[in-house]
């Protein structure tokens, strides 16, 4: 199979083309594949629409979108994308983490860089956002800042909650990184891992005998799925959260920081716009985060008795009141 061109951005990757032109329909269509459920981000794929229509595509009009939802069962992904490759897509979308088999690693915290075909043989992607040079090892993402945050809002706390899904790509690199920052704060980490719908709850049950004064949740399509449980769960046990997207908080949850999905996905739809007008991805610029959100629930911080210090009530892009 011919070796494919594949580029990544925040939170989503792009890749293209996968057939070639002259085999391809009038209109040019394009592959959306998702490990989420189309539920959860209907809000995103109109912001994907948009961006694409800024490049002069309209889906109906001058565009197919083929869309693939694999509804939080990662092991669906590979046959998923085959499918779409049957379609003869011009080009490949990714959004959340892409395929656990097919696309390696990928994080809405990291950048990843091509580094050789996709899809006939499994691809080598360097993640931007880690460097490794002379066995150290750089910072990815805003992980840190939210147990930074989170710190402010309960200065007292000395253990913390993790929840992440440890067949995630980056879940090691999430958990060290925050055990690092914990350790030089003098809080304890307590890990929670959930892979399956089933074990979400599961994980959420251990951390109430270990007294969690605090959690802090991981970006993860699983949990993005199941945010109002998430967000009940804090509320109901009186333990605050702090998420890395903004529609947590919109869904009641106290505090969220990390880029903005929607800013991510419109993003996605001019590089997909542009490649289908000629560009090659490997001229395309790698694209990093541009705009991270520091959301706040006034309400939520009043029914867990928490005062939120002016320090970051001034850095908060928005207080939900």
């Amino acid at each position: 199979m011919r070796r494919r061109e594949f580029i990544t951005l925040l939170g989503g990757a792009v890749a293209g083309p996968l057939a070639a032109r002259a085999q391809q329909p009038a209109m040019p269509v394009i592959g959306f594949l998702h490990p989420a459920s189309p539920e959860r981000y209907s809000h995103l794929v109109a912001a994907f629409r948009k961006g694409l229509g800024e490049t002069g595509f309209v889906e109906g009009q001058n565009v197919v979108i083929e869309y693939r939802w694999a509804k939080g069962q990662f092991n669906l992904l590979p046959a998923l994308a085959a499918d779409l490759v049957t379609r003869q897509v011009a080009v490949l979308v990714t959004g959340g983490s892409p395929d656990r088999e097919i696309g390696d690693s990928n994080n809405s915290d990291c950048v990843q860089r091509q580094r050789s075909g996709w899809p006939g043989s499994r691809p080598q992607l360097e993640p931007s956002g880690w460097q490794h040079h002379r066995g150290e090892r750089a910072r990815c993402g805003p992980g840190p800042k939210r147990l930074e945050l989170l710190r402010e809002l309960v200065p007292n706390a000395v253990s913390v909650g993790l929840l992440v899904n440890p067949s995630s790509p980056v879940a090691t690199l999430q958990i060290a990184e925050l055990q690092e920052v914990a350790r030089a704060a003098g809080v304890q980490v307590q890990i929670l891992k959930a892979v399956r719908e089933d074990e979400l709850s599961v994980a959420l049950a251990e951390l109430l005998p270990r007294r969690a004064d605090a959690m802090v949740v991981t970006a993860d399509p699983l949990f993005n799925d199941h945010r109002d449980q998430l967000v009940a769960f804090a509320a109901h046990h009186a333990i605050p959260t702090i998420y890395e997207w903004r529609e947590y908080v919109d869904a009641g949850g106290l505090v969220s920081y990390g880029a903005s999905l929607k800013d991510t996905f419109h993003q996605l739809g001019i590089y997909a716009g542009r490649i289908l007008k000629g560009a090659k991805p490997a001229d395309l610029p790698i694209e990093q985060p541009t705009k991270f959100e520091l959301v706040i629930n006034r309400h939520t911080a009043k029914a867990l008795g928490l005062t939120i210090p002016d320090s970051i009530l001034l850095r908060a892009d928005e207080v939900i009141e």
